[in-house]
This record gives structure tokens, sequence and C-alpha cells, in this order.
């Protein structure tokens, strides 16, 4: 096997497609990375006992054929080489890369004991790539962390005709976040669980334009765009609807600016040490205004930001301060709603327009807690 092509491309090919590689595996074959020049391309395929992940891209291929090398080595190797074009050839029982003078040499890895790459899933439809990263980016902050509970660590994917809806939940918040699906085939409805780590991943190392298309079937979930095609395999179980919990009878509607929001949550929450909840005092009116504080005893701060709007009954709601701060910053609104039902109860954050129909929500649970 012997290619040319330049630097930067090389690199970016095998640094999408050693997002798969496992941190450490009894297998060392799968910290390898394979790689495939045929016909004026280029392909970079790795994967692990959970995910898989192929790059094509363009190169002069001077001799055809196939090599298997240590995957984050070849990118270690990748991000220090000079700028310009790259040759690789397989030399006896080393892959070498030269450019501009330098040149390194790794060992082959045995081709016969790397398992075939899993086939691409039956694709169900396409939806905008940037759109689709913004979206996995918004509910991945509402995942659980907790391996012991690993259905919680998922986000729900839920394809239904010409609509997808991501979910995740970890029990304390609730995110859902709904956009336009292309749909193959009319009638197109399906449901999976997807780790949130993967997707996340996946959806940062996507383009922000152009389509992805989406595939789901024999217990994965796959993904294609711009020469790139991954695979996950689905958790198990499933998610709790949201349905119910999201309807809201009567609620206390604020609408604030967010980043001053946001600023004002980041500079208070500062003594919130250990965990300890935000405060928000709301006073109704047009001329509304919130008062967050935090801390107890000696250290405490505070801070009054205006609201834009408030209807209802004026309340005094608690939060962990990191959750709000993450579901505040998962939006990208100018203003934000929220729908407050009273202290210890659920509130809900939304995008600035009353609409009725928010593509984007994010659910909270307030906590009790005494006056400061």
């Amino acid at each position: 096997m012997e290619f040319r092509m330049e630097r930067g491309a090389l690199t970016d090919a095998v640094a999408r497609a050693a997002r798969v590689l496992p941190a450490r595996s009894p297998v060392p074959v799968l910290g390898g990375l394979l790689l495939d020049a045929e016909d004026g391309r280029l392909r970079v395929s790795g994967l692990d006992f959970e995910a898989s992940a192929r790059v094509e891209t363009q190169a002069h291929t001077a001799r055809p054929g196939k090599a298997l090398v240590m995957g984050r080595r070849l990118l270690d190797i990748c991000k220090v080489l000079p700028e310009g074009p790259v040759e690789c050839a397989v030399e006896g029982p080393r892959l070498t890369v030269t450019g501009d003078g330098s040149r390194f040499g790794l060992s082959l890895l045995p081709l016969d004991d790397y398992p075939a790459l899993p086939p691409l899933p039956e694709v169900r439809g396409a939806l905008a790539a940037g759109e689709f990263a913004s979206a996995v980016a918004q509910v991945a902050v509402a995942a659980g962390r907790d391996d012991t509970l690993p259905t919680l660590t998922g986000i729900r994917l839920a394809l239904d005709g010409s609509t997808m809806t991501l979910a995740a939940t970890d029990r304390y918040r609730f995110a859902v976040r709904t956009l336009a699906f292309e749909a193959a085939a009319p009638g197109v409805t399906a449901e999976a669980v997807v780790s949130a780590r993967r997707l996340a991943d996946i959806a940062r190392s996507l383009g922000r334009s152009g389509q992805v298309d989406v595939a789901l079937g024999g217990g994965s979930v796959g993904f294609e765009h711009a020469g790139t095609r991954t695979t996950v395999r689905l958790l198990d179980g499933r998610l709790p609807r949201h349905d119910k919990l999201f309807a809201m009878t009567d609620p206390t509607v604020v609408a604030m600016d967010r980043a001053r929001l946001v600023e004002a949550v980041k500079r208070v929450s500062v003594v919130a040490d250990g965990g300890s909840p935000l405060q928000m005092t709301f006073t109704a009116g047009p001329e509304g205004s919130v008062l967050l504080q935090a801390g107890f005893e000696d250290d405490v701060a505070s801070q009054r930001v205006p609201t834009a709007s408030a209807v209802g009954a004026e309340m005094t709601v608690a939060f962990n301060p990191g959750y709000l701060l993450d579901a505040l910053s998962s939006f990208e609104d100018a203003a934000v709603r929220m729908k407050l039902m009273g202290p210890g109860q659920r509130a809900m954050i939304t995008g600035g327009e009353d609409t009725g129909t928010a593509t984007h929500q994010h659910l909270l649970m307030s906590v009790k807690t005494p006056l400061l």
C-alpha cells in the first residue's frame, strides 16, 4: 500500500475515525485503525465493542492495499507532521509516514485478527447536520452520569413521520428537543436509546452544513455524513415518557434575558458550596424582577435581574445551581421563559417565543429551602 495526501486531510480523517477507539482494550487490534487505499480514495476505519466509524477521503493511491496500525499513535504522528503533502507506504513490517523531511515508522498489526465493521442499518431518513448537532448538545446535558443506571445515560431518539424527538433525563431534569426529519418512506416510526456520550461525540464530528442520513435497526443506530459513517450499539431499556410530566396547569410564567440571567447565576453560585441551592424570588408585574440568592451564614451572594414579564402570583423557588446553569446554557435564544408551579415542584424552561409549540424544553425539579 502506498498513498499521498495533504497532512490536514489525513489528520482530519484519522481523528474522526479514532473517536470510537477504546481507551483500553484486552483485544490489542481494537486499538488499531484500518487504512484502506484504492482507486484514489483512502478509507480509515476504527471500532470497539460499542461503536464503529469509517471515514472516506480523496488520496493519490500509488499502490492499493490495507494496513492496520495503532490508531492513537498514528493520530499523534499526524498532529506533529509539517504542513504539506504526506506520503504513507507499507515497507516490510512497518507503515512509514513521511513529510517535508520528517519520517516515522509504525509497526503493523495483524490484519487477519481485525473484526469486520458492522453494516449500516436501514436508512430511515435524513435531516440537517448542523441542526442535529445543536439538538444533541441541547439534550445531552440532562443525561445521567451513573453507569449503574445505563439506560439513564442515554438519549431517546424517536422518529415519527416528519419529526425527530431527542430526550434525556437523569430523574432530576428532563430535556426534550424536536426537529424536522425527512423520512425515507411515508409513516416511518422508530424509537431507540443511544449512549449520550457516543451521540454527542458523533454530533461534534459532523460538519455544520449538508444533511446526515439516519439509519436504525438490528440493535444499532447509524449516521452517514460527508464521507463519514458511524454506528453505535443501542442501550437496553426505555426512558420514561415526558408527555404528562411536561403538562402544566396555570403556572407562573416569567420571561427573562438569557445572557443576563446566565451571568447572574454564575456570579451568585460562587458561594453555593457543596451543591447548596440557588434561590430565586420572583416579583410579579410588568416591571417585575427576580432576586437571586445563594450561600449560608457568613458567605452569601445576591443579585437582582429585571424580568421582561411575569404572569401569576409572586413566589420563591430554588434550584441546583449547576443544573440551572446547564439548562440555561443549552438554549440559543436571546430570551427564555420559565413556567413555575411552586417551591419543590416542576419548572419548565423554554425559548423566549410563546408560540405554544416549543421545539426545545428543559424541565427542572425545584427544591425546598429555608429563606436566606
